[in-house]
């Protein structure tokens, strides 16, 4: 069927479906019946088309991190047919997700979308949600491919990584997602690899993920990643996106006529699209592109159990869970008490159905056998709290906000996203915008307003000029880096008195920037002084416990920036400093995707980490903390002590952030913890830690035979629940290399195995290694290889608490060629 639609597609036909028609849909192909589909921005949901913020309703599963925290595929393998489920709701067939970029070092705004530090645990996990979301008929997109590690001028800086380190690291998971799931789609990263755009790189989207790893599906650029023409076509960059095309086109098919593209190259690329339609359903019936909101009940109750499950208990001093019937009075303190932060910032924001804030979640659970007190204590956003009151919003021709307005609307939101607009006689490129509405505080004192935007726009309070966005507008890091930093000013006000709120935006031309964005974002909040600290530590007073919900939110751990350092924003080290001395029973509940350093930990009772958990955060977490469900999750990422414990973190910028266009992945192999091993850095939690509510106990572990052979060999563990409640635990196999004259971890991860106990009960789990799982990747014999010899075998709880040792010979030398599909 698509060679015979190859052949009657002219080559205008076949270069118009390598790029899209629009955001977010492909290009069809009328004539001929090709019809065209719809993608949609993942992991932790399915937004559908439209803006980034807004839109129709979605279902907000919990973050990656949050699933490496897991440590447990076939809960994974569950969310990807969820998702699907949702992804089919927004008349889409393709899933831009999962993301698999490796947590080089804590500062990644990004680490929050990606699963782990450790390239085994990403790919496992990934292979499970890939298989769960393309059991369903939709397919999935591995991203990106490759490096893309850092935030930091990511559309054109270089990561510097020798082929060991990314055959070893950074290369894994696609690897394993393209054998082991035949993913269908991946999408090229921004960055440049060794020099080189990724999006034109002939040895990593041809060499490596065609020939050598047998990959058949089709191969699409990030948004505005692509950078050439002849260059990304014969370099293997099949779909263009977004569309309208750039720099395909007829640039495209003149390149063909001049000889520079070969138009078999053509006809492959147009083969492949084609083949992707099929694979996903799209020629049996039309698809259909309209969206719904479909909010179920079983979805609900998968992201709460994944909400628990992936929580990391780091620290119990014996006072969790906790007993309803004992406490009279809770305190429930801190800026992540009363809101929902449920997911990180950027293009995974979804319009979430509903959210459950923690506190929420505590008063639904004590059912009033307790009385719950609440108190904010102190703010921890990068911006100013988003404005969501009753907006009117008047479009206009021309970048003047003058005349009739074309178009207008009512929201109740302060941000906008415009990939489109609400009339056809409005262009992106020349079009002004202007918002009108009132603000009554509730308590009298200074407030603060604040304003980013992609554009330029004016803020006024009762016609008063108070944020200018407009005079000596500066591009800064909001908006993908597209926009100003966020200016802000304080007004007096006075509670129940009503004040005008008027914004004027002009769309930018789109020669500022080469990508055209057109956004802003305006919000208003109390500012926090001392007296809601004292507040706050009053409040916490006589508790019988104070709860104490910490932590970053979406503006911090977003994509298009990366975080300045590993502290906790505003005054929040101090708020537990100052709780935690008036009450000895403080638990910290801590929501980051990664990991903080943690000055404080003395100090209290508890610390749970929660990540962002999807829409079900307060049910979760109220869960856990009341013991109707355990943590059961491990830290897929180590926690150091210090930012400076980081492998990627030295004196020197050229390894972090980057400097002068790269940035030098100088590390090597040893990320994560086996930076940690090689140094002798002791960590503050290691990678695979966490506690549980009930105690284990594990036999001796068993293999199937002493030597390694080509079939591989398994190792088997009894653990026994010896405790009085339901837990999980999870056995983590490393494998202990010979010393030779080559530079190796000290230990890497190679299985592992999650298992549900009840009280009393035991159960065996199965880890199984192969010859690849004794290698590294020997460049200059283009192979994986193991040498002969001796190798321990590792059984742990986590990277700093081995258990057992078994010792297998690898008899002869095996070396796995990187053209074996096998390995």
């Amino acid at each position: 069927m698509i060679d015979s639609l190859l052949d009657e597609m002219t080559l205008e036909e076949q270069v118009s479906v390598l790029s899209g028609a629009d955001f977010w849909t492909t290009v069809p192909v009328e004539r001929l019946g090709i019809p065209k589909i719809k993608v949609t921005d993942g992991p932790n949901g399915a937004r559908g088309g439209g803006s980034l913020v807004g839109g129709v309703k979605a279902t907000c599963y919990p973050v990656a991190i949050a699933l490496g925290a897991t440590w447990n595929p076939a809960l994974i393998e569950a969310m990807g047919v969820s998702l699907a489920g949702q992804v089919k709701s927004k008349g889409a067939s393709v899933l831009l997700a999962p993301t698999v970029n490796i947590h080089r070092s804590g500062l990644n705004g990004r680490n929050f979308e990606c699963y782990s530090e450790d390239p085994m645990l990403t790919a496992a996990l990934a292979v499970a949600y890939i298989k769960g979301v393309q059991s369903q008929g939709v397919a999935a997109t591995i991203k990106h491919f490759a490096g893309n590690e850092s935030e930091i001028e990511r559309q054109t800086m270089s990561s510097d990584i020798d082929e060991r380190a990314l055959r070893e690291i950074y290369l894994l998971p696609f690897e394993q997602a393209v054998k082991k799931a035949g993913v269908m789609a991946v999408m090229s990263s921004y960055n440049r690899l060794n020099g080189t755009y990724t999006s034109e790189h002939n040895w990593l989207l041809t060499d490596v993920l065609r020939e050598q790893w047998g990959f058949d599906g089709i191969v699409m650029s990030d948004w505005f990643g692509s950078h050439s023409t002849s260059e990304s076509v014969n370099a293997g960059l099949d779909l263009e996106m977004p569309g309208p095309t750039r720099d395909r086109g007829e640039k495209l098919v003149q390149a063909v006529r001049d000889g520079t593209v070969r138009p078999e190259t053509v006809r492959e690329a147009a083969g492949r699209i084609l083949t992707l339609l099929e694979r996903v359903g799209a020629f049996s019936s039309a698809p259909d592109l309209s969206e719904h909101a479909e909010d179920l009940p079983a979805d609900r109750a998968l992201i709460r159990k994944i909400g628990a499950e992936g929580a990391v208990l780091l620290k119990n001093d014996n006072i969790l869970p906790l007993e309803k019937a004992s406490l009279k009075r809770v305190a429930v303190i801190g800026p992540n008490a009363a809101v929902a932060r449920v997911m990180g910032g950027g293009s995974a924001q979804i319009n979430a159905h509903y959210t459950i804030s923690p506190l929420e979640g505590i008063r639904a659970a004590l059912q009033g056998t307790a009385d719950v007190q609440h108190s904010v204590a102190c703010g921890n956003s990068r911006l100013v709290k988003l404005f969501s009151q009753p907006v009117t919003v008047e479009y206009f021709k021309g970048v003047n906000c003058q005349g009739t307005p074309v178009a207008a609307e009512a929201v109740q939101t302060g941000e906008f996203f415009w990939f489109e607009l609400p009339s056809p006689d409005l262009s992106l490129t020349d079009f002004s915008v202007r918002f009108t509405g009132t603000f009554t505080p509730q308590e009298d004192g200074p407030h603060l307003l604040g304003m980013t935007n992609s554009g330029l726009a004016k803020l006024y309070v009762d016609g008063e000029l108070v944020v200018d966005g407009y005079t000596d507008w500066k591009r800064g890091e909001n908006f993908f880096g597209t926009a100003n930093d966020e200016i802000r000013h304080s007004v007096e006000m006075k509670a129940g008195r009503s004040y005008a709120i008027k914004v004027e935006y002009l769309s930018p031309p789109p020669e500022e920037y080469g990508i055209h964005i057109t956004a802003i974002r305006f919000g208003i909040e109390r500012i926090l002084g001392e007296d809601a600290m004292v507040e706050a530590v009053e409040c916490a007073k006589g508790a019988d416990v104070a709860l104490l919900f910490v932590g970053r939110e979406g503006q911090w751990d977003t994509e298009g920036l990366d975080l300045p350092d590993m502290r906790l924003p505003g005054r929040q080290e101090e708020l537990i400093e100052r709780v935690s001395a008036v009450n000895p029973n403080c638990i910290v509940v801590l929501q980051t995707g990664g990991p903080v350093e943690m000055p404080w930990l003395e100090k209290v009772k508890a610390v749970l980490q929660v990540w962002y958990p999807g829409q079900e955060l307060g049910n979760a977490v109220a869960d856990m903390l009341f013991g109707d469900q355990e943590p059961g999750g491990r830290l897929p990422q180590t926690f150091p002590k210090q930012l400076s414990d980081n492998s990627a973190i030295t004196n020197d910028p050229s390894i972090y952030p980057g400097m002068d266009g790269h940035v030098r992945y100088e590390e090597g192999v040893f990320v994560g913890y086996r930076h940690h091993d090689s140094r002798t850095i002791e960590p503050l939690f290691p990678f695979g830690f966490g506690l549980n509510y009930t105690s284990f106990e594990w036999d001796e572990p068993k293999a199937s035979a002493s030597e390694m052979t080509a079939s591989g060999v398994t190792v088997s563990v009894r653990v026994s629940n010896t405790g009085k409640r339901a837990g999980s635990d999870v056995v983590q196999l490393y494998v202990e290399a010979p010393v030779s004259g080559v530079e190796r971890p000290l230990k890497e991860l190679r299985a592992f195995a999650k298992i549900a106990l009840e009280p009393g009960e035991s159960g065996e789990v199965t880890l199984e290694i192969n010859p690849r799982d004794l290698s590294y990747y020997d460049v200059d014999a283009a192979a994986f290889r193991a040498p002969a010899g001796d190798y321990r075998l590792l059984i742990g709880a986590h990277a700093q608490d081995i258990r057992s040792a078994i010792t297998i010979v690898n008899p002869q030398e095996w070396l796995g060629a990187v053209g074996d599909r096998t390995i």
